[in-house]
């Protein structure tokens, strides 16, 4: 027992973030115990350790081993915090090295063993796990809800590196998303977090990220400061993975400042590193930052050569078969919790249908003891019975109110709804411009009673065209024509829905103006691609759509203007022949290279 308290000592004192010990005599320790120890349980904490210090200097092959040794061990002795810890590290892996299908696979296992054990801090980590994943794959809303919830479990433990954590996860789609106030809001508090622990790797990355703000905003010297900063945090460190995003952010600097030998020398370091430590994110960025530098520097060969090579790496992290298994295991966690859901309630109609059975033989007998008795029973039957249809009629009104009719239908009669693959649906946002600031001069009362009256329009229109309701986020509305019944219209509907949405929001600007009333001015998105649609939920069952053209079809809403119906280039393919519509040019996408935007008029 005292030898395998030493031993624990060790590996305490090997991992403690304070320790002065230089990184190798850590892992020599880590070793040592490992090597000596003869206790399972202790050998899955030291390989626990011995793994997070192979991630954090990027030696992702030899964390991968560790942490599947660690769980093979712990599936033996039924260990179930060590089968989750190993999960979660697993899936940090696959996250980094861009292959998401098993990222959020591991992470989903290793959710729910957290969720049964109640390991809140575990239970968030795989939250911001997942979040970083869809945060990689620019679906954003999934981001934000990710992050939020990881943020929402931190605050409730007290983890402040978790919190902090969460924070930075929150910057990071509003960074994406060009809203740079908010970002730099939640990088700084992030920021404020990080250094009240004295954690350099989180004060690394906001500081980072604060750079890339200031980069976004074209202010190239602040920005560069802000990297350097990161830098030399990050070598301190020792992070390899970290140390390649500076290289690259650097590099972007230099590009943009001219100073095209300083950019090309630290893309190539970049690449170089990249390539050592196989993270193909960062090897895309850096085959992206050489093909920029060689054709400013007059080296269209090279500049050929690398950008064939970004594709390249692009095309092996991001295809519609990934896409495929990504939203379809998104959704396994949740449809698995609909499934035990709908589970329980046919087990509870089936003890109501029981008890009902059992009511209808007393009555039964009862009719027996005289035509009087039975003729008040029958009363009591059909009062019950009439009760029941209106009820019925009641629930399935509700439901239809929720889900789309054919789910709705396939709910009722499985028990359960699969998620589909619809190849062409065109998604449409709107969003109310400067929401935030207006909401600020109105009662709770009248915010609520104009966003009713706003969106009860929306609905009818909608309804008008054939078009599906997905759901209304705050001050946002978003809904897609071509499902859950496949069609040829879906895009024309949409834009003319969008049309006279626009047009209705038009006359109730005059109406509020003449009023004296604050004015509400909307922006209209609207993209089409392909999208997987389904059933998610456990108390409240919510019919929603994943992927890209949902991204896309947010992107075209934000980088629209007030009282305009901004459409992309795969819409504009559809519908050209059917409205008037003005190019404006084109945006950048992340993961999706540059894609065209046009005005219906």
């Amino acid at each position: 027992m005292k030898r395998i308290l030493f031993l624990l000592m060790i590996v305490i004192f090997a991992t403690n973030g304070y320790c002065q010990l230089q990184d190798q005599k850590k892992l020599d320790s880590l070793l040592i115990v490992l090597k000596t120890s003869k206790e399972d349980t202790l050998k899955v904490i030291v390989l626990n350790a011995v793994c997070n210090e192979k991630i954090t200097h990027s030696e992702y092959t030899e964390a991968k081993k560790y942490a599947e040794e660690e769980l093979v061990i712990s599936e033996k002795i039924g260990y179930k915090k060590g089968i989750a810890d190993s999960y979660s590290q697993i899936g940090s892996v696959y996250g980094i090295l861009a292959d998401y299908p098993k990222a959020l696979g591991y992470y989903q296992k290793a959710l729910i063993l957290n969720k049964l054990s109640g390991n809140l801090i575990g239970i968030a980590g795989n939250l911001m796990g997942i979040g970083n994943a869809y945060n990689d794959l620019s679906d954003n809303p999934k981001a934000i809800e990710y992050f939020q919830r990881a943020l929402n479990v931190n605050e409730q433990s007290g983890n402040k590196a978790g919190i902090a954590s969460s924070l930075n996860g929150i910057g990071n789609v509003y960074l994406f998303l060009s809203d740079y106030p908010k970002a730099l809001e939640y990088y700084q508090k992030a920021l404020i977090n990080y250094e009240q622990l004295g954690n350099k790797g989180g004060m690394a990355s906001n500081l980072n990220n604060i750079g890339e703000v200031y980069y976004n905003l074209s202010d190239y010297s602040i920005a560069l400061e802000y990297f350097q900063k990161s830098l030399k945090l990050r070598e301190a460190v020792g992070n390899k993975n970290k140390i390649v995003i500076s290289y690259n952010n650097i590099g972007n600097i230099y590009l943009r400042e001219g100073n095209l030998y300083e950019a090309l020398k630290y893309a190539t370091k970049g690449l170089s590193l990249a390539l050592e430590i196989g993270a193909k994110s960062r090897i895309k960025e850096a085959y992206g930052n050489l093909a920029v530098i060689d054709s400013a520097l007059g080296n269209f060969r090279g500049a050929y050569e690398n950008h064939k090579l970004y594709m390249q790496v692009n095309d092996s992290m991001f295809n519609i078969e990934k896409d495929k298994k990504i939203t379809s295991l998104a959704m396994k966690y949740e449809f698995d919790k609909v499934q035990d859901s709908t589970k329980a309630i046919q087990t509870q109609k089936d003890a109501v249908a029981k008890k009902e059975l059992q009511k209808q033989r007393l009555m039964r007998n009862g009719f027996i003891g005289g035509f009087a008795v039975m003729v008040l029973f029958a009363g009591v039957f059909f009062i019950q019975r009439n009760s029941i249809k209106k009820g019925k009629k009641r629930s399935d009104e509700l439901l239809l109110n929720i889900l789309p009719e054919e789910v709705a239908e396939e709910l009722k009669e499985k028990g359960s709804a699969e998620a589909k693959m619809f190849d062409d649906v065109t998604v449409m946002f709107t969003d109310f411009k400067g929401f935030t600031i207006i909401a600020e001069k109105l009662s709770a009362k009248e915010l609520v009673g104009e966003i009713n009256y706003c969106f009860s329009a929306f609905d009818n229109i909608i309804h008008k065209y054939g078009i599906e309701k997905i759901k209304t986020i705050g001050d946002a509305y978003m809904a897609a024509g071509g499902l859950p019944v496949e069609n040829k219209t879906h895009a024309k509907d949409v834009v003319n829905a969008a049309l006279e949405i626009n047009k209705f929001m038009d006359e109730h600007k005059q109406q509020r103006i003449e009023e004296g009333k604050e004015i509400f001015e909307i922006r209209i998105g609207i993209h089409t691609g392909p999208v997987v649609a389904g059933i998610v939920g456990i108390k409240k069952f919510a019919y929603d759509i994943w992927g890209d053209a949902v991204n896309l079809a947010s992107r075209m809403e934000s980088s629209g203007e007030a009282g305009k119906v901004n459409i992309s280039g795969s819409t504009y393919e559809l519908v050209k022949n059917d409205f008037t519509c003005t190019y404006r040019g084109k945006i950048q996408a992340k993961n999706k290279g540059e894609v065209d935007m046009y005005f219906v008029e």
